[in-house]
C-alpha cells in the first residue's frame, strides 16, 4: 500500500448527504469490473449518462476536478452495505482523502485499508472547505496532513482532526494488517514463550494451536 503523509491537491465537492456505497460503486457494475477498471465504477450512475458517455455536469468529469485527490462530501458518506469496492473505486480514481461531517462505519475503516484518509470535521467547516473546492479552477487547493492531523484551507487556516492511532500509523508507513502484524513478531514470540510456560498443554503436538 502506498504510504500517505500529506497531500496538497485539487478537491472536488459533492455536497449530498447519505451517499451510500451503492452510489459510490454500484453493485452490479463493481462486481463485474476487473481491478484495472475499478476507477470506472466510481459514482458510475452519476458520472455517466448512458453506456460510456460521460455526464458533462458531474464535477469529476470537469477540469480541474477530474484530477481531484480530495473529496469534500456530505453527512453519512458511505452508509449502506459493507462492499469494499466503494473504497477501491475511490482509490483507483486517485482519491487520497475524503472530508465529511460523518461516515458509514465500515467505509471509514475500508478507506484506511485502501490508502485513503477519512477526515471527520464539523459541518460548518466542511461547508467552508467545499466552497474552497468549488474554486479549484481559480487555483484553490486543500492540504490534508495525516502526520500533523490537520486540513489546511486555501487561505492557510488549519483545522484539526483525529484518526485511530493504529490505522494512522499503518497508513503513514504504507502497512496493511499483515505487514503490521509481522512488525510485531518479537512481541508475539515473547507472548508465545510466556504462554507456553503458563499453558504447556496447549502447545502439545497435535493441538490446533501448535500450528502457530
Amino acid at each position: 500500500m502506498e504510504p500517505f503523509v500529506r497531500t496538497t491537491a485539487v478537491a472536488a465537492a459533492i455536497q449530498r448527504n447519505n451517499i451510500d456505497t451503492d452510489q459510490i460503486a454500484p453493485g452490479l457494475f463493481a462486481a463485474n469490473t476487473p481491478k484495472e477498471k475499478h476507477a470506472e465504477a466510481l459514482f458510475r450512475n452519476m458520472r455517466y449518462l448512458t453506456g460510456e458517455e460521460l455526464n458533462p455536469e458531474f464535477v469529476l468529469n470537469r477540469s480541474p476536478w477530474d484530477k481531484a485527490e480530495i473529496l469534500v462530501v456530505g453527512e453519512n458518506f458511505g452508509c449502506g452495505s459493507s462492499r469494499e469496492a466503494a473504497a477501491k473505486a475511490l482509490r483507483a480514481f486517485g482519491i487520497r482523502a475524503v472530508i465529511a461531517p460523518s461516515f458509514g462505519g465500515i467505509l471509514f475503516n475500508n478507506c484506511f485499508r485502501n490508502g485513503i484518509v477519512p477526515v471527520v470535521l464539523p459541518k460548518e467547516v466542511v461547508a467552508h472547505l467545499a466552497d474552497d473546492a468549488d474554486h479549484a479552477g481559480d487555483g484553490a487547493r486543500l492540504t490534508v496532513d495525516l502526520e500533523a492531523l490537520t486540513v489546511t484551507d486555501n487561505a492557510g487556516q488549519a483545522y484539526a482532526f483525529t484518526a485511530p492511532e493504529q490505522q494512522r500509523t499503518m497508513l503513514l508507513h504504507g502497512l496493511d494488517e499483515i505487514d503490521f502484524t509481522l512488525g510485531m513478531r518479537a512481541e508475539l514470540e515473547a507472548f508465545w514463550s510466556r504462554d507456553q510456560q503458563l499453558r504447556p498443554w496447549v502447545y502439545e503436538p497435535g493441538k490446533a494451536s501448535d500450528a502457530r
